[in-house]
Protein backbone atom coordinates (compact mmCIF):
# COMPACT_ATOMS: atom_id res chain seq x y z
CA UNK A 1 0.00 0.00 0.00
CA UNK A 2 1.80 3.13 -1.17
CA UNK A 3 1.06 6.28 0.82
CA UNK A 4 2.06 8.48 3.71
CA UNK A 5 2.14 6.82 7.14
CA UNK A 6 2.41 10.00 9.23
CA UNK A 7 3.71 13.55 9.25
CA UNK A 8 5.66 14.89 12.25
CA UNK A 9 5.95 18.61 12.94
CA UNK A 10 7.33 21.01 15.55
CA UNK A 11 4.92 22.99 17.73
CA UNK A 12 5.12 25.69 20.36
CA UNK A 13 3.11 25.44 23.63
CA UNK A 14 1.75 21.92 24.17
CA UNK A 15 -1.68 22.93 25.46
CA UNK A 16 -2.30 25.30 22.54
CA UNK A 17 -1.38 22.54 20.08
CA UNK A 18 -3.60 20.02 21.87
CA UNK A 19 -6.57 22.41 21.91
CA UNK A 20 -6.27 23.33 18.24
CA UNK A 21 -6.02 19.82 16.82
CA UNK A 22 -8.56 18.13 19.10
CA UNK A 23 -11.09 20.95 19.45
CA UNK A 24 -10.75 23.25 16.43
CA UNK A 25 -10.02 20.46 13.91
CA UNK A 26 -11.70 17.60 15.77
CA UNK A 27 -8.95 15.02 15.36
CA UNK A 28 -8.73 12.20 17.87
CA UNK A 29 -5.89 12.40 20.39
CA UNK A 30 -4.54 8.94 19.63
CA UNK A 31 -1.41 8.81 21.78
CA UNK A 32 0.23 10.85 24.51
CA UNK A 33 3.84 9.85 24.87
CA UNK A 34 7.26 11.52 24.85
CA UNK A 35 10.03 12.10 22.37
CA UNK A 36 12.07 8.94 22.96
CA UNK A 37 15.30 10.89 22.33
CA UNK A 38 14.19 13.88 24.47
CA UNK A 39 11.83 12.49 27.13
CA UNK A 40 11.23 15.88 28.74
CA UNK A 41 9.22 16.75 25.61
CA UNK A 42 5.80 15.36 24.71
CA UNK A 43 5.17 13.51 21.47
CA UNK A 44 1.51 13.95 20.51
CA UNK A 45 -0.26 11.82 17.91
CA UNK A 46 -3.56 12.88 16.32
CA UNK A 47 -5.57 10.85 13.83
CA UNK A 48 -8.82 9.03 13.20
CA UNK A 49 -10.55 6.70 15.67
CA UNK A 50 -7.76 4.08 15.62
CA UNK A 51 -4.87 6.17 14.32
CA UNK A 52 -4.52 4.15 11.16
CA UNK A 53 -1.65 4.89 8.76
CA UNK A 54 -2.45 7.83 6.52
CA UNK A 55 -4.33 9.75 9.24
CA UNK A 56 -1.58 10.48 11.78
CA UNK A 57 -0.21 13.96 12.40
CA UNK A 58 2.32 14.07 15.22
CA UNK A 59 4.05 16.91 17.07
CA UNK A 60 7.04 17.65 19.24
CA UNK A 61 5.93 20.70 21.29
CA UNK A 62 9.14 22.65 21.97
CA UNK A 63 7.74 25.76 23.59
CA UNK A 64 10.93 27.84 23.48
CA UNK A 65 12.15 26.84 20.02
CA UNK A 66 12.57 29.56 17.40
CA UNK A 67 10.01 29.88 14.60
CA UNK A 68 10.78 28.05 11.39
CA UNK A 69 11.14 29.72 8.01
CA UNK A 70 9.59 28.23 4.91
CA UNK A 71 11.87 27.55 1.98
CA UNK A 72 13.52 25.02 -0.28
CA UNK A 73 14.25 21.62 1.23
CA UNK A 74 11.09 21.55 3.34
CA UNK A 75 7.56 20.23 3.40
CA UNK A 76 5.67 23.35 2.37
CA UNK A 77 2.13 22.25 3.21
CA UNK A 78 0.26 19.34 4.78
CA UNK A 79 -3.26 18.71 3.48
CA UNK A 80 -6.21 16.79 4.96
CA UNK A 81 -9.13 15.17 3.15
CA UNK A 82 -12.73 16.21 3.85
CA UNK A 83 -15.93 15.54 1.92
CA UNK A 84 -16.24 18.04 -0.93
CA UNK A 85 -19.65 19.08 0.44
CA UNK A 86 -18.04 20.00 3.81
CA UNK A 87 -15.82 22.87 2.65
CA UNK A 88 -18.58 25.41 3.33
CA UNK A 89 -18.95 24.09 6.87
CA UNK A 90 -15.21 24.39 7.46
CA UNK A 91 -15.01 27.90 6.00
CA UNK A 92 -17.73 29.08 8.39
CA UNK A 93 -16.03 27.29 11.29
CA UNK A 94 -12.69 28.96 10.55
CA UNK A 95 -14.38 32.37 10.43
CA UNK A 96 -16.28 31.74 13.67
CA UNK A 97 -13.16 30.55 15.49
CA UNK A 98 -10.81 33.17 14.09
CA UNK A 99 -8.60 30.59 12.36
CA UNK A 100 -6.33 32.16 9.74
CA UNK A 101 -7.31 30.89 6.31
CA UNK A 102 -7.28 31.86 2.65
CA UNK A 103 -9.96 31.79 -0.03
CA UNK A 104 -10.90 28.51 -1.70
CA UNK A 105 -8.68 27.72 -4.67
CA UNK A 106 -8.40 25.01 -7.29
CA UNK A 107 -5.44 22.66 -7.60
CA UNK A 108 -5.43 19.81 -10.08
CA UNK A 109 -9.21 20.23 -10.36
CA UNK A 110 -9.76 19.88 -6.60
CA UNK A 111 -11.17 22.52 -4.22
CA UNK A 112 -8.58 23.47 -1.59
CA UNK A 113 -9.02 25.57 1.57
CA UNK A 114 -5.57 26.68 2.85
CA UNK A 115 -5.18 27.62 6.54
CA UNK A 116 -2.57 27.80 9.27
CA UNK A 117 -2.39 26.53 12.83
CA UNK A 118 -1.47 28.79 15.79
CA UNK A 119 2.24 28.14 15.18
CA UNK A 120 2.03 29.17 11.53
CA UNK A 121 2.17 25.62 10.13
CA UNK A 122 0.79 25.60 6.58
CA UNK A 123 -2.22 23.29 6.26
CA UNK A 124 -5.09 22.76 3.84
CA UNK A 125 -8.39 20.96 3.55
CA UNK A 126 -9.05 19.29 0.19
CA UNK A 127 -12.62 18.51 -0.81
CA UNK A 128 -12.80 14.88 -1.95
CA UNK A 129 -15.97 13.74 -3.77
CA UNK A 130 -17.28 10.53 -2.21
CA UNK A 131 -15.44 10.96 1.10
CA UNK A 132 -18.81 11.49 2.79
CA UNK A 133 -19.31 7.73 2.42
CA UNK A 134 -16.30 7.03 4.65
CA UNK A 135 -16.51 6.82 8.43
CA UNK A 136 -15.56 10.03 10.21
CA UNK A 137 -14.41 10.49 13.80
CA UNK A 138 -16.47 13.03 15.77
CA UNK A 139 -15.16 14.89 18.80
CA UNK A 140 -18.75 15.62 19.83
CA UNK A 141 -18.57 19.12 18.38
CA UNK A 142 -17.76 18.64 14.71
CA UNK A 143 -20.43 16.40 13.13
CA UNK A 144 -19.06 13.10 11.84
CA UNK A 145 -20.28 13.90 8.31
CA UNK A 146 -17.93 16.90 8.15
CA UNK A 147 -14.98 15.32 9.95
CA UNK A 148 -11.47 15.15 8.55
CA UNK A 149 -10.86 11.82 6.79
CA UNK A 150 -7.08 11.59 7.18
CA UNK A 151 -4.42 13.05 4.96
CA UNK A 152 -4.77 14.09 1.36
CA UNK A 153 -1.00 14.55 1.07
CA UNK A 154 1.97 16.89 1.32
CA UNK A 155 3.64 19.50 -0.87
CA UNK A 156 7.44 19.45 -0.96
CA UNK A 157 9.31 22.60 -1.95
CA UNK A 158 12.48 21.47 -3.72
CA UNK A 159 15.22 22.95 -5.89
CA UNK A 160 14.94 20.02 -8.31
CA UNK A 161 12.37 17.24 -8.45
CA UNK A 162 14.05 14.49 -10.45
CA UNK A 163 15.90 12.40 -7.84
CA UNK A 164 13.17 12.76 -5.24
CA UNK A 165 10.51 11.77 -7.75
CA UNK A 166 12.57 8.72 -8.71
CA UNK A 167 12.65 7.56 -5.07
CA UNK A 168 8.92 8.13 -4.63
CA UNK A 169 8.13 6.07 -7.72
CA UNK A 170 10.79 3.35 -7.57
CA UNK A 171 10.93 2.78 -3.80
CA UNK A 172 7.55 3.91 -2.44
CA UNK A 173 5.29 2.93 -5.33
CA UNK A 174 3.96 6.37 -6.29
CA UNK A 175 3.24 7.36 -9.90
CA UNK A 176 3.45 10.73 -11.59
CA UNK A 177 -0.07 11.57 -12.73
CA UNK A 178 -0.11 15.28 -13.62
CA UNK A 179 1.78 18.56 -13.85
CA UNK A 180 0.44 22.03 -13.19
CA UNK A 181 2.91 24.87 -13.67
CA UNK A 182 5.94 24.11 -11.51
CA UNK A 183 4.12 21.43 -9.49
CA UNK A 184 4.43 17.71 -10.18
CA UNK A 185 1.74 15.45 -8.69
CA UNK A 186 2.51 11.88 -7.67
CA UNK A 187 -0.06 9.52 -6.20
CA UNK A 188 -0.01 6.19 -4.39
CA UNK A 189 -2.74 3.58 -4.10
CA UNK A 190 -3.69 4.16 -0.46
CA UNK A 191 -6.96 5.97 0.26
CA UNK A 192 -5.47 8.34 2.86
CA UNK A 193 -2.16 10.13 2.34
CA UNK A 194 -1.84 9.16 -1.30
CA UNK A 195 -0.64 12.47 -2.77
CA UNK A 196 2.82 14.04 -2.91
CA UNK A 197 3.10 17.30 -4.83
CA UNK A 198 6.61 18.48 -5.64
CA UNK A 199 6.86 22.22 -6.17
CA UNK A 200 10.06 22.73 -8.12
CA UNK A 201 11.35 26.14 -7.03
CA UNK A 202 14.90 26.78 -8.17
CA UNK A 203 16.56 29.82 -6.64
CA UNK A 204 14.38 30.06 -3.52
CA UNK A 205 16.02 30.51 -0.12
CA UNK A 206 16.54 27.33 1.88
CA UNK A 207 14.07 26.79 4.71
CA UNK A 208 14.98 26.80 8.38
CA UNK A 209 13.33 24.25 10.63
CA UNK A 210 11.60 25.45 13.80
CA UNK A 211 8.17 25.94 15.34
CA UNK A 212 5.56 25.59 12.60
CA UNK A 213 7.81 23.39 10.42
CA UNK A 214 7.37 19.79 9.39
CA UNK A 215 10.15 17.71 10.93
CA UNK A 216 9.74 14.68 8.66
CA UNK A 217 7.35 12.79 6.41
CA UNK A 218 6.94 9.04 6.96
CA UNK A 219 5.93 6.63 4.20
CA UNK A 220 4.27 3.27 4.70
CA UNK A 221 5.82 -0.16 4.74
CA UNK A 222 3.55 -3.13 5.38
CA UNK A 223 6.05 -4.86 7.67
CA UNK A 224 9.75 -5.27 8.47
CA UNK A 225 10.43 -7.24 5.31
CA UNK A 226 8.97 -4.59 3.02
CA UNK A 227 10.82 -1.89 4.94
CA UNK A 228 14.11 -3.79 4.57
CA UNK A 229 13.58 -4.12 0.82
CA UNK A 230 12.87 -0.40 0.53
CA UNK A 231 16.05 0.36 2.49
CA UNK A 232 18.08 -1.95 0.26
CA UNK A 233 16.82 -0.23 -2.85
CA UNK A 234 17.51 3.22 -1.41
CA UNK A 235 21.13 2.28 -0.71
CA UNK A 236 21.94 0.10 -3.72
CA UNK A 237 19.97 1.88 -6.44
CA UNK A 238 19.64 5.47 -5.23
CA UNK A 239 22.85 5.88 -3.20
CA UNK A 240 21.09 7.02 -0.04
CA UNK A 241 22.33 6.63 3.53
CA UNK A 242 19.66 4.93 5.66
CA UNK A 243 19.69 4.67 9.46
CA UNK A 244 19.37 1.45 11.41
CA UNK A 245 15.84 0.45 12.37
CA UNK A 246 14.45 2.21 15.45
CA UNK A 247 11.58 0.82 17.52
CA UNK A 248 8.96 3.54 18.10
CA UNK A 249 6.59 1.17 19.98
CA UNK A 250 3.70 1.76 17.54
CA UNK A 251 5.75 1.25 14.37
CA UNK A 252 9.36 0.59 13.45
CA UNK A 253 11.28 3.25 11.58
CA UNK A 254 14.27 3.94 9.38
CA UNK A 255 15.24 7.45 8.25
CA UNK A 256 17.09 9.11 5.40
CA UNK A 257 17.40 12.61 3.99
CA UNK A 258 16.09 12.57 0.44
CA UNK A 259 18.12 14.36 -2.28
CA UNK A 260 16.12 17.60 -1.94
CA UNK A 261 16.89 17.88 1.77
CA UNK A 262 13.62 16.70 3.37
CA UNK A 263 13.91 14.10 6.14
CA UNK A 264 11.96 10.99 5.10
CA UNK A 265 11.04 8.01 7.25
CA UNK A 266 9.81 4.55 6.37
CA UNK A 267 7.39 3.39 9.09
CA UNK A 268 5.80 -0.04 9.38
CA UNK A 269 2.01 -0.34 9.53
CA UNK A 270 2.44 -2.73 12.47
CA UNK A 271 1.88 -3.01 15.40
CA UNK A 272 -0.33 0.10 15.64
CA UNK A 273 -1.52 2.33 18.48
CA UNK A 274 -3.66 -0.23 20.33
CA UNK A 275 -0.57 -2.20 21.33
CA UNK A 276 -0.44 -0.63 24.81
CA UNK A 277 -4.01 0.64 25.45
CA UNK A 278 -7.46 -0.26 24.11
CA UNK A 279 -8.94 1.68 21.20
CA UNK A 280 -11.73 3.04 23.42
CA UNK A 281 -9.24 4.87 25.67
CA UNK A 282 -6.52 5.86 23.21
CA UNK A 283 -4.67 8.99 24.26
CA UNK A 284 -6.07 9.17 27.78
CA UNK A 285 -2.89 8.28 29.67
CA UNK A 286 0.79 9.03 29.30
CA UNK A 287 2.41 6.00 27.68
CA UNK A 288 6.16 5.44 27.97
CA UNK A 289 8.46 2.92 26.33
CA UNK A 290 9.77 0.23 28.67
CA UNK A 291 13.23 1.81 28.91
CA UNK A 292 11.75 5.07 30.26
CA UNK A 293 9.15 3.58 32.61
CA UNK A 294 11.53 3.72 35.61
CA UNK A 295 11.77 7.50 35.08
CA UNK A 296 7.99 8.04 34.93
CA UNK A 297 7.64 10.25 38.02
CA UNK A 298 10.55 12.44 36.95
CA UNK A 299 9.16 12.76 33.39
CA UNK A 300 5.64 13.54 34.60
CA UNK A 301 7.12 16.22 36.83
CA UNK A 302 8.51 18.22 33.90
CA UNK A 303 5.74 17.76 31.30
CA UNK A 304 3.12 20.55 31.29
CA UNK A 305 -0.45 19.44 32.12
CA UNK A 306 -2.91 19.41 29.23
CA UNK A 307 -5.90 20.17 31.41
CA UNK A 308 -5.98 21.68 34.88
CA UNK A 309 -7.40 18.55 36.50
CA UNK A 310 -5.31 16.05 34.58
CA UNK A 311 -4.61 12.84 36.46
CA UNK A 312 -1.38 10.99 35.75
CA UNK A 313 -1.64 7.53 34.27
Amino acid sequence: MSGIHHVTAIAGPALRNFDFYTRALGLRFVKKTVNFDDPGTYHFYYGDETGKPGTILTFFPWEHAAPGRGGVGQTQQTAFRVPASSLGYWTHRFIAQGIAHEALEKRFGESVLPFTDPDGMSLALVGVPGAEGEAGWSNGDIPAEHAIRGFHGVTLLLEKAGKTSAILTDVFGFKEVAREGSIIRLTGDAREGAVVDIYEAGGFLPGRQGVGSVHHVAFRAKDDAEQAEMSRKLVEVHGQHVTEQKDRNYFRSVYFREPGGVLFEIATDVPGFAVDEPVESLGEHLKLPAFLEKHRSEIEGVLPPLVTNEVSA
